[in-house]
């Protein structure tokens, strides 16, 4: 009987460990789909739920309600197989407006007007822009993101991956310190890396606590003017098959437009000798570059290999980033030896338009900042520092080589 009983209960602790050690291993595995799906997520519907410590609640416009350390949870839900050219058609619209958005940062912010940032110090020329963008990711990619999608899961895509995602540029920003360094000032190159990702992580940090603060007073709002939970329901959700064929052929239209125009305007440049060439170059070859990233971002959260492994880093991201800046190193140096007017415009056409939106920091900044509020902290510093460097690295070696073989 003792050793029947003492067979009994090593099967019990046996069992009880097992069933820990699943549970703990399912709950990881969540955690690493929250933290590698919080920004781009490619086809899938962008969630309506924020799950914290705490528990999850759902976030919608009948439910005010917030709770402390929010963190986006992402699902395993398929968008419809047709929404993904209406999904693409939105998210190829919004690109336009983030780099004239862009744009407008640079000269306001650079030599020009204000005279804060510029290419030889470590505050480069795209720092506000992904500050701004980090920051109105906190706003409607965190905190807002579940009410958006509540409305429209491509809306959802359209502002996150289409306009905050391309408003924001990881190439542009390793381009710069990369030039600093091999132009002797190492120091500043380093620093700018450092005090870049400071300042984009509390940019979306600070959009996160100012968004929950409206949330809070919308909901004290509301409670006060006595809004019964029932009535204030808003039943707005416009992903219906008629919908989206709608919203794919108006937005395919407004696309195709655009691109004509922007086509008219850099030939016009072109035969008088304009300076706004590039620009119009960049926005006509942008939506290449945001449609990448949103098949890119489907290897967020997957993993390598069959078994997954390092489910918890965000493998899209991580390679639209890395591979853009390694090509704009690339057309750095075919720029710099040929140099002739042409080539120049396409080059800075294609480095800020294509690779800028190819690359993304508010991204970045929010999959970083939900490592670091995540049970493994140290998850965001690897995953910043393998980013960086990787791309720092791979730059180098091909800025680098034209003047180490051909002296250029």
């Amino acid at each position: 009987m003792e050793r029947m009983s003492s067979t009994g209960s090593s099967i019990r602790r046996r069992s009880t460990s097992i069933s820990s050690h699943a549970s703990h291993h399912t709950d990881n595995d969540d955690e690493c789909e929250r933290v590698s799906e919080v920004g781009d997520i490619g086809d899938r519907a962008l969630p309506s739920t924020r799950f914290s410590q705490s528990g999850s609640i759902r976030f919608s416009f009948d439910n005010m309600s917030e709770e402390n350390g929010v963190v986006p949870f992402a699902e395993e839900k398929i968008l419809h197989p047709n929404s993904t050219l209406s999904t693409g058609a939105i998210v190829d619209s919004e690109v336009i407006k983030p780099v004239l958005t862009r744009y407008s940062l640079q000269k306001l912010f650079g030599p020009g007007i204000g005279n804060v940032t510029s290419n030889q110090t470590l505050l480069y020329l795209d720092l506000p822009s992904n500050m701004v963008g980090s920051f109105l990711m906190g706003w409607f990619g965190v905190v807002f993101k579940g009410d958006i999608s509540h409305v429209s899961e491509h809306l959802a895509i359209a502002i996150t991956t289409g306009y905050l995602g391309s408003l924001t540029t990881f190439s542009g920003w390793n381009q710069k310190m990369l030039e600093l360094s091999v132009s002797g000032h190492c120091l500043f190159a380093a620093l700018g890396f450092v005090v870049g990702l400071f300042l984009v992580a509390f940019s979306i940090i600070f959009g996160i606590e100012t968004a929950k603060g409206f949330r809070w007073l919308l909901n004290k709002l509301r409670m006060s003017c006595g809004a019964s939970r029932d009535g204030s329901k808003i039943n707005c959700k416009v992903d219906s098959n008629s919908h989206q064929l709608t919203i794919m052929m108006m937005f395919l239209v407004i696309l195709g437009v655009l691109w004509g125009v922007f086509g008219a305007l850099v030939r016009a440049e072109f035969r008088h000798d304009g300076s706004d060439a590039e620009l119009w170059f960049a926005c006509m070859v942008g939506p290449i570059g945001v449609w990448i990233r949103w098949f890119l971002a489907r290897l967020n959260g997957r993993g390598l290999g069959k078994a997954g492994f390092l489910k918890w880093i965000p493998f899209g991201t991580l390679i639209a980033n890395v591979s853009a800046a390694s090509v704009m190193a690339a057309l750095a140096s075919v720029k710099k030896a040929v140099h002739t007017r042409d080539c120049d415009t396409v080059v800075t056409g294609t480095q800020f338009g294509l690779l800028g939106c190819l690359s993304t920091v508010s991204t970045f900044a929010a999959e970083f900042n939900a490592m670091r509020e995540s049970n493994y902290p140290w998850r965001a510093y690897a995953y910043a520092i393998i980013t960086l460097c990787v791309s720092f690295v791979l730059g180098i070696l091909i800025y680098c080589v034209p003047v180490w073989t051909k002296g250029v």
